[in-house]
């Protein structure tokens, strides 16, 4: 059976769901100047190789992939949260979420595909103590591309900076060839390292804190257990092609939940779907769930 576009119907099912989830992809930030990583012409993965995502590109030719992951992130920062971030931050306001959904067990579980951090930084319209609440229950299941790991040590660091090494305010887009040494790569300690472990900075070599293809992202135990008790998943921007987030459709269906997809085009995973919204999801999903009024109250613009 095709699924359902019936807004009314869906609102009904939302009504009476306990355990609702949400799973957002790069739909979700491409409204807000982000490229995605497939389904267009533009995407980055046309643009450039696919061994980007991959640790072993990374050993082998660390340089290329920090240019990549450096031009990526000065994107992200430059990015401005869009009204489909807002509509998924409004639904932790408790009388929000109570009116639209007044069975739904709260905070909602957000787990989200993208590392551009967009979906946690619209959270500081909110009051603090429900931005607390939100962030604890928001997964970036593949990581954030503002965090960093040393290779060595494996401490993470989070950083606004723009530029985490020097070097890199030299690289361009268009320039292919440019190669920067191992030792001018963002590290532990930064470029003033010199060879002491005081205050651990190692001076190891640093990573984008993503979860590259191959490896495990570390809260996928958690999100396992809380995808068999959900009655109601909300897959919003993503065509759901990547594992883990291909599989949880699947899943929830099989212990009996239902599966709403918002996204641009279809895509292979609609089979999964009850119901089924097209168009972009800053518009769509306002429309479809019911929260304008909601969104005026915390944002003004």
């Amino acid at each position: 059976m095709a699924p359902s576009a019936d807004k009314e119907t869906f609102r009904e099912l939302l009504a009476s769901s306990r355990n609702i989830i949400i799973i957002s992809g790069a739909g979700l930030s491409a409204p807000s100047g982000i490229p995605t990583y497939r389904g267009s012409s533009n995407s980055l993965w046309v643009q450039n190789s696919i061994s980007f995502g991959t640790p072993e590109q990374f050993r082998i030719n660390a340089s290329a992939s920090w240019k990549f992951y450096h031009l990526r992130r000065l994107i992200c920062l430059s990015a401005k949260p869009n009204n489909a971030h807002r509509v998924l931050a409004v639904l932790n306001n408790p009388p929000t979420l109570s009116r639209i959904a007044p069975l739904a067990q709260q905070p909602l579980l957000h787990i989200t595909q993208n590392i551009d951090e967009s979906s946690l930084r619209v959270l500081d319209a909110l009051p603090q103590d429900v931005q607390d609440i939100a962030n604890e229950h928001t997964i970036q299941i593949h990581g954030s591309i503002l965090r960093t790991r040393c290779t060595s040590c494996q401490h993470v660091l989070h950083s606004y900076d723009p530029f985490l090494a020097p070097a890199l305010k030299d690289v361009q887009a268009d320039d292919e060839l440019q190669d920067i040494p191992v030792d001018k790569l963002p590290k532990r300690g930064g470029d003033s390292w010199a060879g002491s472990n005081r205050y651990g900075r190692c001076g190891g070599l640093l990573r984008p804190d993503v979860i590259w293809f191959g490896e495990v992202p570390p809260q996928l135990g958690e999100v396992a257990r809380k995808i068999t008790w959900c009655d109601l998943l909300i897959v919003v921007g993503t065509s759901a092609l990547v594992k883990p987030a291909s599989e949880f459709p699947s899943q929830v269906k099989h212990h009996g939940g239902k599966v709403a997809i918002f996204n641009m085009n279809r895509s292979e995973g609609d089979e999964e779907a009850d119901f089924l919204f097209l168009g972009g999801c800053e518009e769509t999903l306002a429309d479809v769930l019911g929260v304008g009024e909601d969104i005026a109250d915390f944002w003004t613009s």
